[in-house]
């Protein structure tokens, strides 16, 4: 049976801490708009500030709909979910409003100085919850974890390492090679049209961030795989064994075809 809160139980905060993902849910005013969902992961990046106040740290990516979202006049609205894949069933939902502040302003800054925040970071996402739900999640299934990809986090380090060379003229700008370009490309405005990002694009401050520690970067292992390495070559493996499956069996069928034409014409 379903509970309902109005702030997050205290006694839920170290479950909220130990989930490895959460889901962002958010739409725009207009009847026939998109309604977005969006996946997100990394250890650390979902912050329990108070009983009625989260926040995340939104990374680079081709989309900004949560951040059009939150912004159009009269909206706001944004729900968190949370699901237990592990361990005893439990869904929660965060429903509130949600403020973001980009990089370079001085909230941002507040809340993901330079010794905390990660490559490709965009924003702080702050929402003020107005209602917490918990259901059974009995339909949820069990899955073990296995680790974070680091693609991610590579992907904005080298947005970053191009932005930098070009503010110090060792490399041409052109578009979409540093991560404020990147930024003019893909994140201005959602698929509707509504406008997203501001002023991170505009800002003069020069993107900095933690030092490779073993979360991305060369020779990342997440969760102790290897990302560059077995994890890809075990699935390099399995899709060679899946050609030879399919080859072998459509010899075979080539084959079978054959007897039956050869048998059809003695016939």
């Amino acid at each position: 049976m379903g509970k309902f809160y109005d702030a997050i139980p205290q006694n839920l905060v170290k479950w909220i801490d130990a989930q490895q993902m959460f889901w962002v849910a958010s739409a725009p005013l207009r009847g026939d708009g998109h309604v977005n969902v969006s996946p997100k992961g990394l250890r650390g990046t979902f912050h329990v500030e108070h009983a009625n106040r989260v926040w995340y740290e939104d990374f680079t990516g081709s989309g900004s709909e949560t951040m059009a979202h939150l912004r159009e006049p009269g909206n706001g609205r944004i729900t968190i979910m949370l699901c237990a894949f592990d361990g005893a069933p439990r869904i929660m939902r965060l429903w509130g409003r949600g403020t973001v502040y980009e990089f370079g302003t001085p909230e941002y800054e507040a809340l993901l100085p330079l010794e905390t925040r990660r490559p490709g970071s965009r924003s702080a996402v702050v929402i003020d919850v107005h209602k917490v739900g918990t259901s059974c999640g009995f339909a949820v299934p069990l899955y073990t974890f296995k680790a974070h990809r680091p693609m991610l986090l590579d992907f904005g380090a080298k947005l970053e390492e191009n932005e930098l060379k070009c503010a110090a003229g060792t490399e041409e700008k052109a578009g979409g090679v540093g991560l404020k370009a990147y930024w003019v490309k893909e994140n201005l405005q959602s698929l509707d049209g509504l406008p997203a990002m501001r002023a991170a694009h505009l800002s003069e401050v020069m993107p900095r961030h933690i030092p490779a520690n073993g979360e991305w970067g060369k020779g990342a292992r997440a969760g102790g795989v290897d990302a560059g390495g077995s994890e890809v070559a075990s699935v390099r493996k399995n899709t060679n064994e899946e050609m030879v499956r399919l080859v072998l069996a459509f010899s075979m069928g080539i084959a079978v075809a054959a007897v039956y034409v050869k048998v059809s014409g003695m016939a």
